[in-house]
């Protein structure tokens, strides 16, 4: 399901018209009467301006429905774009014949599953085009095909490939069989590039993009849009889509609750929803994961737990703007997957002439707990663990009640099994500890901010819940001695910052324990502000 041109919507009550959950098609959306988003001037846009592009967009944003939405119109069929900004914007007169590939159905585990994948689309492409294929290659099938569709049209073809990358982040946990999966995608759409004179528009999409070196060799005349401001919004809702269209389904929903749940994926321009999660908000009336859900990141998370990732720097990853753009099998910075598959976006901006810095953070209360969650589970060694202490430690927040937070905190280590310690080489870095606590907290999604500037330094974590202020400060026995953790709040006056809002600011130091693997200090101050 998806949104993006022309798209969507929903509602889940009679007499409303239903949410189109699972619609994979625009005409569907259009013919059935749903509600729905209109851009389909984007693909006016594209089509009339240029020739070959491609768009990476996390999974389940809409880029399916989008390509449909192209093929339907290159297909000249007016009727579905009545009212639309296409309507009036494209010549009609002329028809071209459309080629759709698409890997998004299944999982793809070799070589032989992807032949398997090619012959079958090739061959159902043949015969809804009158075609008795000479070769027995894919790559010369496919160029015959373009060839043939062409010449029998009387105008250019149009491609549109759906989830190109696909085949190869199904199998990114086995770099062999993903390099070999690659050569054969490489081989196959190299026929893109010998084919220009039969081609009348290309597109393609994916989650990630790999680089230019392996699969996209020899299609460098691909234009990337992925990170164009002009088209930040070209899948996904806005927050104008949210009051306008889907205004009969915001009675009975916290209005800012939403936006802090689903909005927030950015590039480089307006923010937008993911359109899965919030269409299944609308349907099921409650705040839950929905989005994330569909799809665990089993392999991000063992490779962050690889790299020993301090898990409170994913929320102020600074990289370059070409670190971001792409990544292959056997290199693949944590940054960059975490950005193209959509759990992390962007927050800030940094130019100057020739050079761009990006900071990236998590897009929404939804990715943050819901990822802090598994991130928990792979850091404490069991699915159990974190769920049992989540909503107490919740509860204790509420009640201000420390006594019963030190507790709980001392739990949350003692029930890490030893041997997970001798097993994982995480638990020798020293902001494990840290980065634990951190995550119960992101977990519930909660406002956190990290390293918060003052005149003085830095706060290691500030928490703002309910009204209060908790600022902690996190220390090593074996590296600081006993104390100095709610001394160093106190001496560099950390709360100062926060007195202006007039609420109770808790100073709280957090004493680790190498030795012990647990908490060993744990002093609270409250000041009371007026």
């Amino acid at each position: 399901m998806s949104s993006t041109v022309a798209n969507h919507i929903a509602t889940a009550a009679a007499p409303r018209r239903r949410l189109p959950i699972g619609i994979q098609t625009f005409s569907e959306i259009i013919q059935e009467g749903h509600y729905y988003v209109d851009k389909s001037a984007y693909a006016v846009g594209l089509a009339n301006e240029g020739k070959y592009y491609f768009l990476s967009r996390p999974r389940r944003f809409g880029k399916s429905l989008f390509l449909d939405t192209l093929r339907e119109m290159f297909e000249g069929n007016q009727a579905l774009f009545k009212g639309l900004a296409a309507e009036n914007a494209w010549d009609w007169s002329k028809k071209y014949p459309v080629i759709r590939i698409s890997f998004g159905g299944g999982v793809l585990g070799s070589v032989a599953d992807l032949g398997q994948s090619l012959h079958q689309q090739l061959t159902l492409l043949e015969q809804s085009f009158g075609l008795k294929p000479q070769f027995p290659d894919h790559r010369s099938r496919f160029k015959e095909l373009i060839i043939h569709v062409a010449t029998r049209a009387g105008q250019r073809a149009v491609v549109l490939v759906d989830e190109y990358d696909k085949p190869i982040l199904d199998r990114i946990e086995s770099p062999a069989i993903a390099t070999d999966i690659r050569e054969v995608l490489k081989d196959f759409y190299s026929v893109l590039k010998d084919s220009d004179e039969h081609l009348k528009f290309v597109f393609l999409t994916g989650v990630s993009k790999f680089s230019k070196v392996s699969l996209f060799s020899g299609l460098n005349n691909f234009k990337d849009i992925t990170l164009d401001p002009r088209y930040s919004t070209i899948c996904g809702y806005t927050d104008a889509d949210v009051d306008t269209v889907f205004a009969p389904e915001l009675p009975g929903l916290d209005r800012e609750l939403i936006r802090q749940w689903y909005n927030g994926y950015n590039w480089l321009g307006a923010s937008v929803y993911n359109p899965f999660g919030l269409l299944l908000l609308f349907d099921t009336r409650q705040f839950k994961p929905h989005w994330f859900e569909t799809g665990t990141p089993t392999f991000l998370i063992k490779l962050l737990q690889q790299r020993q990732q301090f898990t409170p720097d994913l929320t102020r990853i600074v990289a370059s703007e070409s670190l971001l753009a792409t990544f292959d099998v056997d290199n693949i910075p944590v940054e960059a997957l975490m950005f193209q598959a959509g759990y992390l976006t962007i927050k800030d901006i940094w130019q100057a002439p020739g050079q761009m810095e990006l900071t990236l953070k998590y897009p929404n209360m939804e990715v943050q707990s819901a990822l802090n969650n598994s991130l928990l589970q792979s850091l404490t060694g069991g699915l159990n663990v974190p769920g049992q202490h989540l909503s107490r430690l919740y509860k204790l927040l509420q009640a201000q009640d420390f006594t019963g937070l030190k507790t709980l905190f001392h739990a949350f280590y003692a029930s890490i099994a030893n041997d997970w310690y001798r097993k994982n080489e995480l638990s020798g870095f020293e902001g494990y500890y840290a980065s634990i606590f951190y995550s119960y907290f992101a977990a519930l999604g909660l406002d956190i901010q990290l390293e918060e500037a003052t005149n003085q330094g830095r706060i290691d974590m500030t928490v703002l819940f309910n009204q209060q202020v908790f600022l902690f400060e996190f220390k090593v026995v074996e590296l600081n001695p006993a104390g100095q953790a709610l001394q160093q709040i106190k001496d560099k006056g950390y709360a100062d910052k926060f007195k202006a809002r007039g609420e109770p600011i808790h100073l709280i130091g957090v004493e680790f324990s190498k030795a012990t693997r647990n908490i060993v200090g744990f002093e609270v101050e409250t000041l009371q502000v007026a």
